[in-house]
């Protein structure tokens, strides 16, 4: 799994939840594919949609072309200069298991999730990463 910097490491028990921060547009297109209905909501919700996009041209979570609609926009959020861009990966690891559950492309957003998942505030501001 590529990975460039840890940015946040929590483990309870056998589970541990990492968010990663890469470079690597392909990883970061495997996790948006991977990321269910919820984490899409809260992706689409985070990007504030309605202040770049008259709401006739936001299309709804069940028209066609949606996800590629939050994919594009999300990295557009992810660019940092004119040719680089930064993704921000939330992954769950049972074991040797590792799924990857949510991508955006900002800390704030990917730190919003992690604390979805049930994560406490503590843990996430007095982690080891």
């Amino acid at each position: 799994m590529p990975r460039q910097e840890i940015f946040l490491l929590v483990k309870d028990g056998d589970e541990t939840i990492e968010v990663l921060k890469t470079y690597d547009q392909q990883f970061a297109k495997e996790a948006f594919r991977n990321m269910d209905d919820s984490a899409l909501a809260h992706l689409a919700s985070s990007l504030n949609l309605e202040a770049i996009y008259e709401p006739s041209g936001i299309p709804k979570p069940t028209d066609e072309g949606y996800e590629d609609f939050i994919w594009d926009v999300m990295v557009d959020e992810a660019r940092e200069d004119w040719n680089s861009f930064s993704y921000f990966i939330v992954t769950k690891s049972r074991g040797r298991e590792t799924e990857e559950l949510f991508v955006s492309g900002d800390w704030p957003t990917a730190q919003s999730y992690v604390k979805l998942l049930g994560i406490p505030d503590e843990a996430i501001n007095n982690n080891p990463a």
